[in-house]
C-alpha cells in the first residue's frame, strides 16, 4: 500500500511539473518580460563587447581609463540596484521596467555627441542606471509570477540575457566591419526601442502601496536594512559574490595562463564560449533541481563542482580537457544561480522582494571587481596554479558551509513544496 502512495505522488508531482512548465511558456507576462530582456540585453552587449573599447580607445583612453570606462557601468549597479529594487516594492515594477528600458533607448544616442574620455566615462556612468534597474526589476517581476517552478522560471529568463551576450557582441563586431562606431551606438539605440512593445504589454504583478508604507526616506532605510540583516539576502550574496570572484579571477587570468601554456587565442575564446553555451543548455536543469529538491543542496552542488573546476585549469593539458573544464564550470553555474534569487524570493517579505535582490546583485557585483583584484595579487605574489587552488579552496569552504545550512533549511523548504503540491492536488486544476 505505501508502495502504491508513493507510486501516485510521484506520478502526480510528474503531472503537477508538466502542468506547470506548459503554463510558464504560455504565460503572455512571462514571454514578455523574456522578450524585453533578450532585446535590450543584446542591444546593450552590442555596445559594450567589442566596440566600447575600440572607441574609448580611439579618443585616446590609455589601459587603465580604458579599464575603469568598461567597468563604470558595473560600479553604478553595485551602488544603486538596492535602491531602484526598493523603488518598484514601493511604486510597482512595470513603471521602472519602462523607466530602465527608456535609459537603454536614450543613452546610446549620446555617444553620437561624445568627444573626450571624460564625456565618455559620463555617459557610460548614466548607461549603467538601465542595467542597474533592470537587473532586480525584472528578476523580482519573473519571481512574482507564480511561487511553483520559481527557480525553473529564473533559470529560463536568465538564459534570455544570457543569450544577449553571445548575440549581441558578435552583431557589432560584424557591424564594425563597415560603420562608425557612433553609428553603431544609433543602432542599439534603435533596435533597444523594440523592447517599449512587449513592456507596455506588461500587466502589474506588484503594484505596490505608499498608503500602506512609511514616508520614502523612512522607509527605504528601513527596507535597506531588513534586506540586510536577512539570512536568505546574506547567504545568497555572499554564495554569488564567491563565485563570480572565481569566475571572473577565470575570465581575466586564463587568457594570459592559457597563452603562456602554449595555447592559442581561439582556443582561449571557444573555452569561455563553451562554458556559456554549456551553462544555457543546463540552465533549466539546474533551476528544475533546485525547485524540487532544495535551492541549499543545489547550490551547494554547483559551488562544490566550481570548487573542483577551477584548480584544474592550470594542469590542463590539452584542449579536450580544457574544453572538458569549460563545461564542468558552465554546468556548474547552472546549479548556481536560478537557485539563490530563488532562495531570496521565497525567504524575503514579499514587499521587499526587489530590494532583497538589488542587494544581492551589488554583492555579486562586487564580486565580479574584487575577483581579478584579488587574483591579480596572489598571483603577483605566488603564481598560477596556487592561486587557481586558494579560489578552489575557497568555494569548498563556501559549499561546505551551504550544506551545513541546507541540513535544516533545505529539508523545511523540500517539506514544503511536496505539501504545496499535495494541497494543490487535493483542491482539483
Amino acid at each position: 500500500m505505501y508502495v502504491g502512495l508513493k507510486a501516485t505522488e510521484t506520478c502526480e508531482r510528474i503531472r503537477l511539473l508538466v502542468r506547470s512548465r506548459g503554463n510558464m511558456f504560455r504565460s503572455k507576462p512571462f514571454v514578455y518580460i523574456t522578450l524585453a530582456e533578450f532585446i535590450v540585453r543584446s542591444a546593450y552587449q552590442m555596445g559594450k563587447i567589442p566596440l566600447l573599447p575600440i572607441f574609448a580607445a580611439s579618443l585616446g583612453a590609455g589601459p587603465a581609463l580604458l579599464g575603469f570606462i568598461v567597468s563604470v557601468s558595473t560600479l553604478t549597479g553595485m551602488m544603486l540596484k538596492p535602491f531602484f529594487g526598493f523603488l518598484s516594492d514601493r511604486w510597482g515594477r512595470k513603471v521602472w521596467l519602462i523607466v530602465g528600458t527608456t535609459f537603454f533607448v536614450v543613452m546610446p544616442f549620446m555617444y553620437q555627441f561624445v568627444s573626450t574620455t571624460e564625456a565618455l566615462f559620463a555617459i557610460r556612468m548614466i548607461h549603467g542606471l538601465a542595467t542597474a534597474i533592470y537587473g532586480p526589476v525584472t528578476l523580482a517581476y519573473v519571481a512574482e509570477l507564480s511561487s511553483e517552478g520559481r527557480a525553473e522560471r529564473l533559470a529560463w529568463f536568465s538564459n534570455a540575457r544570457s543569450a544577449g551576450y553571445i548575440v549581441g557582441p558578435v552583431i557589432g563586431g560584424l557591424m564594425l566591419l563597415s560603420m562608425d562606431p557612433r553609428w553603431v551606438f544609433t543602432v542599439v539605440g534603435l533596435m533597444s526601442s523594440v523592447a517599449f512593445i512587449p513592456v507596455l504589454l506588461l500587466s502589474e504583478t506588484h503594484s505596490g502601496s505608499t498608503n500602506k508604507r512609511a514616508p520614502i526616506l523612512k522607509d527605504a532605510v528601513e527596507a535597506l536594512w531588513a534586506g540586510g540583516r536577512n539570512g536568505a539576502v546574506l547567504l545568497a550574496g555572499g554564495m554569488e559574490a564567491g563565485t563570480f570572484m572565481a569566475l571572473y579571477a577565470t575570465k581575466a587570468f586564463l587568457p594570459i595562463y592559457a597563452l603562456a601554456a602554449g595555447f592559442n587565442v581561439a582556443v582561449v575564446g571557444t573555452f569561455f564560449a563553451v562554458q556559456e553555451v554549456a551553462h544555457i543548455i543546463v540552465n533549466p536543469v539546474g533551476g528544475r533541481f533546485g525547485d524540487r529538491f532544495g535551492y541549499f543542496f543545489a547550490i551547494s552542488i554547483g559551488m562544490v563542482t566550481i570548487a573542483i573546476s577551477v584548480p584544474l585549469l592550470p594542469i590542463a593539458s590539452n584542449t579536450v580537457s580544457l574544453m572538458s573544464v569549460a563545461v564542468t564550470m558552465g554546468v556548474a553555474q547552472a546549479f548556481v544561480f536560478p537557485s539563490t534569487i530563488a532562495m531570496v524570493s521565497a525567504q524575503i517579505k514579499e514587499g521587499n522582494i526587489a530590494t532583497g535582490i538589488g542587494l544581492v546583485g551589488t554583492m555579486k557585483n562586487a564580486g565580479k571587481v574584487a575577483g581579478p583584484v584579488i587574483a591579480g595579487g596572489l598571483i603577483h605574489w605566488l603564481d598560477y596554479t596556487i592561486t587557481f587552488r586558494l579560489f578552489g579552496l575557497a568555494m569548498l569552504m563556501g559549499a561546505a558551509f551551504v550544506w551545513w545550512r541546507s541540513r535544516g533549511a533545505g529539508r523545511a523548504q523540500y517539506a514544503a513544496t511536496v505539501t504545496s503540491e499535495v494541497a494543490d492536488a487535493s483542491t482539483g486544476d
